[in-house]
């Protein structure tokens, strides 16, 4: 997992696997979905490169890991 991926290619990924853009904050998106029966909700910097700290908080608070999010990159 040594590609870093920019915060908007992150948010397409996590609408199309069922999230949705709740709120904007300066240069920071909330999005929210239901994930294994509860509601999580996630923030995602939109940074031209998301550093792997935060790329790793991202799957955390989305319940998801890297493999999973894969799929929904393009």
């Amino acid at each position: 997992m040594s590609k870093l991926y920019s915060g908007p290619k992150i948010i397409k990924a996590l609408i199309r696997c069922g999230f949705y853009i709740v709120s904007t904050k300066g240069s920071h998106i909330k999005l929210r979905g239901i994930r294994f029966g509860k509601i999580q909700t996630v923030i995602v910097p939109k940074h031209r490169e998301v550093a792997l700290g935060t790329f790793q908080s991202i799957l955390k608070q989305a319940s998801m890991d890297y493999l999973e999010l894969k799929k929904y990159l393009k």
